[in-house]
């Protein structure tokens, strides 16, 4: 290899383990800063605490509803793109914008409902045992929520 080749090797690999560093420096910072991976409450997350091969079935159950909820979630995101377009116009037009947003909670409700529907139906298969471990992660994260608000508050 000629020197350049090298030092052009040399220069790429530097510039990966400066961006991979950063990537590091910039997750422990986010872990740090106490940012759940998924939001606090999440029916999903409350299934963390059903055994491995509930959890991965109940998660595979909530996956597919909300794969069945992909048409209103895009119509959710053209309303978001529309009342942010909205909102940069020069002038607002506020019957538009109220519609947009409106469009947005409407789609935002029916995909949680369909979601928690389709965990209602899954945790009425489950024992009454493995509905309490379901229970346990719920209020724990409730707790979590709780306990994150207050130490936000100055």
């Amino acid at each position: 290899m000629s020197p350049r080749t090298l030092k052009i090797i040399c220069a790429v690999s530097i510039l990966l383990n400066v961006f991979l560093l950063g990537a590091a420096i910039g997750g422990a910072a986010w872990v740090k800063a106490r940012h759940p991976m998924i939001g606090v409450g999440s029916i999903r997350v409350a299934g963390s605490e059903l055994p491995k091969d509930e959890r991965r079935a109940f998660r595979q159950a909530l996956r597919e509803a909300r794969l069945e909820m992909r048409p209103t979630a895009m119509a959710g995101r053209q309303a978001r793109e529309e009342a942010a377009a909205l909102l940069s116009a020069p002038t607002l037009d506020q019957a538009k914008l109220a519609d947009a947003l409106a469009r947005i909670r409407a789609a935002d409700i029916a995909i949680r409902a369909h979601v928690e529907e389709r965990a209602i139906a899954y945790a009425a298969t489950l024992p009454p045992e493995e509905r309490a471990k379901l229970a346990e992660g719920i209020e724990m994260r409730r707790a979590r929520a709780a306990t994150m608000a207050t130490e936000t508050q100055p």
